[in-house]
């Protein structure tokens, strides 16, 4: 059976998928899988070994240059590559019309989530088969669900395999025993204070493991290079691929991260993760896999789902090393360094006692 996947973004929801890919790979012999997705995140299929195909979409870039991307052809290129092959199923995990757009010009019977299980209803008109799945699921298990029943298979929901694994060779020789902090986000109310950062990270170089910090754009540099300034064994990583940070996410012995896209890559990898939800529900889309603790707000307007923190309560005041701040946004109060840090103690005490098999590397793209 070949199928194919269409999932363009983001960088979370795309990681979302692999566990049902897993899931069809292992029920039904054979099954080979291609894979439709932005061009930015196109390193991440390839990594399992289901995946025969990356087939690289510009959607976002494409809205920005309007008919020049029609007039340079780029568009007419796509559309003759996704329909090379016939396939005996597409489905469109992404829910999305344009994503359904993109299946309608497969060749293939397409299904995905009826009008009452998607977020733009309208793209349901483009299936032939539609399957309802309830809203109130984690994200994975809703996809997972949507897999199973479109290619007619059963699976224990309690278990959950990404199908990547910590790689045995590494890029680098990473030194043993780091943490990594996944600090940077997008929404301002997802952020946690810089000053909880460079607490954390005190904390964790007393306790003699190194910390690295990724970046992705100008801003989370410089917040990287404050969060280490003046503390020992902290590196301030170079720009990295999607590969690349894989291969250090698998290499950490713990991660500490906001809602962030790169969590949910710890989390394909089984790293011991403790994740600072403020405005956010993890219930529906926090990380998912084994070694996870999720530490989210108190106060009663949590999770609001706002991108700007609407807080107008009394001030929320920190007195740790005797320099009291108003925390902001208010919600992370209710997660101070020490509490993660003792809970990532916990988890990769518990990591270390419970190893998990793993099951293959990422693969590089093809």
């Amino acid at each position: 059976m070949r199928i194919l996947i269409v999932k363009t973004s983001s960088l979370g929801d795309v990681l979302h998928t692999l566990p049902a890919l897993t899931d069809a790979m292992q029920a039904i012999p054979g099954l080979r899988a291609d894979w439709v997705i932005e061009e930015s995140f196109a390193e991440i299929p390839a990594w399992h070994p289901a995946v025969d195909r990356v087939i690289p979409v510009a959607i976002r870039r494409w809205r920005k240059q309007g008919w020049r991307s029609v007039r340079s052809g780029e568009v007419k290129h796509f559309v003759s590559t996704l329909r090379l092959l016939d396939y005996d199923h597409v489905i469109d995990a992404q829910g999305l019309i344009k994503s359904a757009v993109v299946a309608r010009f497969a060749r293939g019977r397409r299904s995905g989530l009826d009008k009452n299980s998607i977020k733009e209803s309208v793209a349901s008109l483009f299936y032939q088969q539609r399957i309802a799945v309830p809203r109130a699921q984690h994200a994975v298990q809703r996809v997972r669900q949507l897999f199973s029943t479109v290619l007619g298979y059963t699976y224990n929901s309690d278990r959950i395999d990404y199908g990547v694994s910590r790689p045995v060779n590494p890029v680098d020789c990473a030194t043993p025993g780091y943490v990594m902090f996944l600090h940077g986000t997008t929404w301002a109310s997802k952020h946690w204070p810089e000053p909880y950062w460079r607490e954390l990270a005190l904390l964790v170089s007393e306790a003699g493991r190194q910390i690295k910090l990724p970046w992705g754009n100008l801003e989370e540099q410089q917040r990287a290079l404050r969060i280490a300034r003046g503390v020992p064994c902290v590196e301030v990583l170079g720009r990295q691929t999607l590969t690349e940070l894989a291969h250090q996410l698998a290499q950490s012995q713990g991660v500490v991260a906001v809602d962030t896209g790169l969590g949910h890559m710890a989390a394909a990898f089984n790293r011991p993760i403790v994740s600072v939800y403020g405005a956010t529900n993890p219930a529906l889309s926090g990380t998912f896999g084994h070694f996870q603790q999720h530490l989210t707000s108190s106060l009663a307007c949590s999770p609001c789902m706002r991108r700007e923190c609407a807080y107008q309560g009394q001030a929320m005041i920190d007195q740790s090393e005797g320099n009291p701040f108003e925390v902001k946004p208010a919600c992370y109060r209710s997660s101070p360094p020490a509490l993660v840090f003792a809970q990532l103690q916990r988890l990769m005490l518990l990591a270390a006692q419970q190893p998990l098999a793993d099951t293959g590397s990422p693969r590089s793209p093809s």
